[in-house]
């Protein structure tokens, strides 16, 4: 079986890993692109590891990256965000990945797809073609090129980086059209074994359903661990994760919506509390003004994804949602800090009342990004 060759980047954003690719280098039809994903992440992989692959057999660590021209006057790329599944043969393109944004803007920059800044810092206008929302990057650059080091540090990850500025412009009804797509700010699902469950269902900049963590019959402090261990939990959330999708019109069936893994995010959300972190650190419920578990991909995060993290904060802003009740009161103005399994973010969303409507204006938050590596993946195409 003959081995191919691409060139790539493989870079760090946030708290997720990304292969990078220039979208003149793949075939013109998108469809084409799934194959070659697959090969090289290391996907399907029956025993979740990616081991023949680039992936991580996490889901933050099994993402590409594709970067092109803009299509649109008011950017200066297009981005295409793709999830590879790990155990399935399948490419989700349902959704953008906030933490592999941070890193298109330094992209851009250091391969020549935009002009190299002349002054201290560069702004890249980013559209991401998943969602058809527009993405503003600040960061900072030396000598033409994306900065590296510097002071900001992210829980999660490592040491410090460059401070990159993401502000996700007019981030509601990145999927759906809505901020509200079902026009409540709670609903209910019937769920087997629970009943009757409220949850918010939101989409900025991805969407989202929000379930409190107390109404599964967790506390929301638990770590990913022990999450995975709870397969009747993941199950349950799964299933409401299907309901919800249709429910917010992303598909029309349920089965449409389990081959949609990635969309709408699932968050279990709990109010302030003394937790412990993966690196055994002890947060109060002084450091944070809400708590979340992610899961994505059928998958509990290690960290909170950063547009769960947006929508989150949107999310806070609409009177009466389930994030908003169990928000602390000092954050009903200003940065939310949402304390997740690795440590604490911190996110900003403005909002405003346009009539009886909230309009979200933008969500902001700071990351940082890094080039791992350059030259060529190779993978090997399944014979036909």
């Amino acid at each position: 079986m003959a081995q191919h060759r691409l060139r790539a980047v493989f870079m760090r954003g946030g708290t997720s890993n990304a292969l990078m690719f220039h979208r003149g280098d793949l075939p013109a039809d998108q469809a084409g692109w799934a194959p070659i994903f697959l090969a090289a992440m290391g996907s399907p992989d029956p025993n979740g590891r990616q081991l023949d692959g680039m992936g991580g057999g996490v889901s933050s660590l099994s993402k590409v990256c594709v970067i092109g021209p803009p299509s649109r006057e008011d950017a200066d790329v297009d981005y295409t965000f793709g999830q590879v599944l790990i155990t399935s043969a399948m490419v989700d393109y349902a959704a953008n990945c906030g933490n592999m944004s941070s890193a298109i803007g330094p992209f851009a920059v250091d391969e020549g797809l935009v002009p190299r800044p002349t002054g201290p810092e560069a702004l890249v206008r980013i559209h991401n073609t998943n969602t058809g929302k527009i993405i503003h990057a600040r960061f900072p650059v030396e000598d033409g090129m994306a900065a590296v080091d510097g002071n900001l540090a992210l829980d999660g990850v490592a040491g410090t980086g460059a401070p990159i500025r993401l502000e996700f412009l007019d981030p509601g009804g990145a999927g759906t059209g809505k901020l509200l797509p079902t026009g409540h700010a709670v609903d209910h699902l019937t769920v087997d074994g629970l009943g009757e469950v409220e949850v918010s269902l939101i989409d900025a900049t991805n969407a989202c359903m929000f379930v409190a963590a107390a109404s599964m019959g967790i506390t929301g402090l638990e770590l990913p661990t022990e999450l995975e261990r709870n397969t009747e939990l993941l199950a349950r959330l799964q299933e409401m994760r299907c309901m919800a999708s249709v429910a917010m019109g992303l598909t029309s069936s349920i089965e449409e919506a389990r081959r949609m893994a990635t969309a709408p995010k699932v968050a279990m959300v709990a109010a302030a509390a003394d937790a412990r972190t993966l690196s055994g650190k002890m947060l109060t419920a002084d450091d944070m003004d809400i708590h979340v578990r992610m899961i994505s991909s059928g998958q509990p995060h290690r960290a909170t994804e950063l547009t769960g993290a947006m929508c989150l904060a949107a999310a806070c802003r609409v009177p009466g949602s389930i994030p908003n009740r169990m928000l602390s009161e000092a954050a009903r103005t200003g940065p939310v800090r949402i304390g997740h399994p690795s440590g604490v973010v911190l996110v900003d969303a403005a909002a405003e009342l346009q009539g009886d409507a909230i309009h979200i204006r933008h969500a902001t938050v700071y990351r940082t990004a890094r080039r791992l590596f350059q030259g060529e993946v190779l993978y090997c195409l399944p014979k036909q």
